[in-house]
């Protein structure tokens, strides 16, 4: 599986929600939006697996070790890249927390960074 994406994200975020957190394993998905034409497969499309309503939101994982590469949302215009799949560091750092009303009761958020209950 391969994929390019343009370091050209809107916003980036720590998401908490737990359809986020189930589908990364983790206490929460760090993230970038970016508009859906900014990022193409360019590999491996045979391998691509597809777990939601494909013209609704969805994310896109690899078939075979089920990494999760980016969701579309919003209608299917925007991206939410995964950003540990990215290569290179992207130039936007994550801004903010999403979703704290709903995060791990066990995870204990300790960066500065703003946190909203919501999105």
């Amino acid at each position: 599986m391969g994929y390019e994406v343009e370091d050209d994200f809107k916003y980036a975020m720590n998401c908490h929600c737990s359809r986020c957190r189930k589908a990364m394993g983790s206490a929460f998905k760090p993230m970038g939006g970016i508009e859906v034409e900014k990022v193409r497969l360019t590999r491996g499309q045979d391998r691509l697996l597809v777990v939601g309503e494909p013209d609704g939101t969805h994310d896109l994982r690899c078939r075979d070790c089920g990494s999760l590469l980016y969701s579309i949302v919003r209608e299917g215009t925007w991206a939410h890249v995964t950003y540990g799949t990215l290569t290179d560091a992207p130039s936007l750092p994550i801004q903010m927390h999403i979703m704290v009303g709903s995060k791990a009761p066990w995870l204990t958020i300790t960066d500065d960074l703003p946190q909203h209950r919501e999105f």
